[in-house]
């Protein structure tokens, strides 16, 4: 028999575990508090229900809770608000052998909000368990949720559902996924697909639905910028951005450097891109890929970047000038 001093010493070991917790993220800056599922449904304007099951699901996929994600941190240990008598008495059941019934979550995404068993979340990931039995209630939302999600990710997601809900992206090409990392930059790309909008209907001398602007931007002004980056290989030398953070940037690049460096029209996607590594990789500059070097040759000649528009040698030891990031 399980006795009730060894799920006190358990219960005790993980409010230590969660005290360490709290002050790595601290120092981190890692969130490890769980989600409130209200406010991501209401951020995320997720609201449609999609059916139940029941089914063993991972302990690492649930993220967040109803009513209780004050009381347990991301990790499910316990905090004030958890109470101990009820953890010691699942737990003592847990080890006993007794069978407790499956948990209610809500299924979002990828991840899971606890509607129904927090303890019983709590003291399965403290016994070292993996997976869980539960009922699951799949909840509808355009925008995809991931295991890692922090609350501040819960901005740029709400941002993506608006953007989505504007544009009917993900109606008009499902495949199509743009994923930014900062906030407020969806606003920029909804204005860029105004923009060519009014172009096109200049061009055509009609009106352009919204639709067939936002397919004609992807396809002929979003699409041939990101072909670039990914030929390119810059990718690699900015591993905490995506090809969208990229994209908006290269705009702005290409007509920052032609005012800038008051070059003969508006540099070529290859010469942005190339210059934009250049000068704002987030690895050493010594590092950058040979594939950008090849990419600036190919654009502007045999001469480089520095020696093209600066008129300076690349071993000179002074850099560029920094180009602000307006975008």
């Amino acid at each position: 028999m399980y006795s009730a001093a060894l799920s006190e010493q358990r219960f005790d070991q993980a409010k230590r575990r969660a005290l360490v917790e709290r002050v790595m993220s601290l120092i981190t800056g890692k969130s490890d508090a769980l989600l409130s599922f209200d406010e991501v449904r209401e951020k995320l304007g997720a609201w449609q229900q999609l059916g139940q099951e029941t089914k063993v699901i991972p302990l690492d996929r649930i993220v967040g809770s109803v009513g209780r994600y004050r009381d347990f941190t991301r990790a499910f240990l316990p905090l004030e608000g958890a109470s101990k008598q009820r953890w010691k008495s699942i737990d003592a059941a847990l080890n006993n052998m007794e069978i407790l019934p499956p948990i209610e979550v809500f299924q979002v995404g990828d991840v899971y909000f606890v509607r129904d068993g927090n303890h019983r979340v709590s003291v399965a990931r403290a016994n070292g368990l993996t997976h869980i039995e539960a009922h699951v209630i799949k909840i509808d939302t355009p925008v995809p949720l991931e295991p890692d999600v922090q609350p501040d990710d819960l901005i740029r997601k709400a941002e993506y559902a608006d953007f989505l809900d504007e544009t009917h992206l993900d109606e008009i090409l499902p495949q199509v996924r743009i994923e930014l990392t900062e906030p407020g930059r969806y606003k920029q790309l909804l204005e860029h697909i105004r923009v060519h909008r009014y172009f096109l209907g200049l061009e055509q001398k009609r009106e352009i639905s919204w639709k067939a602007a936002v397919k004609s931007w992807y396809e002929k002004v979003y699409l041939p910028v990101v072909g670039a980056i990914h030929e390119s290989g810059i990718l690699n030398e900015f591993p905490q951005r995506t090809e969208a953070d990229l994209y908006l940037w290269v705009a702005h690049h290409r007509e920052e450097l032609q005012k800038r460096y008051k070059l003969p029209g508006i540099p070529s996607l290859e010469t942005a891109v190339a210059t934009f590594a250049e000068m704002h990789s987030e690895v050493p500059l010594r590092k950058v890929v040979k594939a950008v070097r090849r990419a600036v040759q190919e654009a502007l000649g045999e001469d480089t970047i520095e020696e093209k528009v600066l008129g300076k040698k690349p071993d000179d030891e002074e850099e560029f000038p920094p180009i602000p990031m307006l975008v």
